[in-house]
């Protein structure tokens, strides 16, 4: 029986709609091997975090480019803490000011890539910190 692959899902809380960011890295994701899921954009933190556990993924990886995601973010994760799905690892990307990271960190956000980040570095990301959850 063949291990199963690390699935990654890949969501646009927020009404953000610059995705080109986001899909390229699904695509990129994909292509490394990974099981990967792509909500498109506008989703609610409520349908990223229920999508997260209905999927049964192992990471969500949170994209925006408007600003909230000092709200977003930490939205996403406390609702996965709630349905006792904080085992499923959250990273964030997206235009998002350093000063902004220790913030995001303290909520539960495990990383932050922000423009310029390479897509081999977020891959050798997921690579080390990620495996596939019982």
């Amino acid at each position: 029986m063949s291990e199963r692959k690390i699935r990654i899902m890949v969501a646009k809380p927020g009404l953000d709609g610059h995705d080109r960011g986001a899909r390229i890295l699904a695509r990129c994701f994909r292509d490394a091997g990974f099981e990967v899921i792509y909500t498109g954009c506008h989703q609610t933190p409520e349908q990223v975090a229920a999508t997260a556990i209905q999927e049964d993924v192992d990471l969500v990886g949170l994209s925006c480019l408007s600003g909230a995601h000092r709200v977003l973010f930490p939205r996403v994760v406390q609702l996965l803490r709630e349905k006792n799905a904080s085992d499923i690892t959250v990273i964030g990307g997206g235009i998002i000011p350093e000063q902004d990271f220790q913030m995001l960190y303290d909520a539960g956000i495990k990383a932050i890539f922000t423009p310029g980040a390479s897509l081999d570095s977020i891959v050798d990301w997921v690579r080390t910190n990620i495996h596939v959850r019982d």
